[in-house]
Order: structure tokens, then sequence, then C-alpha cells
């Protein structure tokens, strides 16, 4: 595992853009108009911000091989509250960690 990004859910994608903006941040890519990774000056740690997920709350997005290998071998072990689902570049899922909080997993498989 890997830490890709740091999670935020956000309310406005548009303005939390604009306030990290102000902040040193540039946009790095986009998936739409709902998710935003922001990248920062000397660090390979993006902020992914998205208008989704709030009740999980913020946490880690960790690059996997593969999520679904990762599911399976952890299936039973651990408390995944989103199995995984396919998204634009690869496989996504989430668990929570002893204490409750999120864990995002993701790979890369849909990318060429």
């Amino acid at each position: 595992m890997k830490l890709a990004f740091l999670f935020h859910p956000v309310k406005d994608l548009q303005e939390s853009q604009q306030y990290y903006e102000g902040l040193g941040m540039t946009e790095a890519w986009r998936e739409g108009n709902q998710v935003l990774g922001m990248s920062m000056k000397d660090c390979e740690v993006q902020l992914m911000i998205e208008e989704d997920e709030h009740d999980l709350g913020p946490g880690g997005v960790f690059l996997v091989d593969s999520v679904d290998d990762f599911y399976h071998e952890h299936e039973g072990k651990l408390n995944f509250v989103k199995l995984p689902c396919t998204i634009p570049p690869g496989r996504y899922a989430i668990y929570r960690d002893a204490t409750g909080n999120p864990i995002r997993i993701i790979d890369s498989t849909n990318k060429d």
C-alpha cells in the first residue's frame, strides 16, 4: 500500500478549489464536476476533494496493486463499508480501521 491522496469531502467543489488554490495548491486532475485532485509543491501525496461520502469523513486513499485481490485477502477480517466498485481509473473500496476511520483503497487497472 502506498498513500496516494488525502481525501476531503466538500460541500462545494468550486469554492473549495479556490480556497486550496489560495493556499498555493494547483489542480492536478479532475473527474467531471465532482472530484478534483490538488497538488502541493514538493509533495507526492495529493489532496483529493469530492462532493461525496460526507458521512464517512476524511481519510487516506491508498494505492494497491488490485483492490479485488486486497478485498478477497481481507474479507471477513476488515470492516468493509464500500465493496469494490469500478471508477474511471480502476477499482475502489473502503474499509474502517479499528477506531472507525475510513481507509480508502484504489488501483489503476483501467488506466492505459
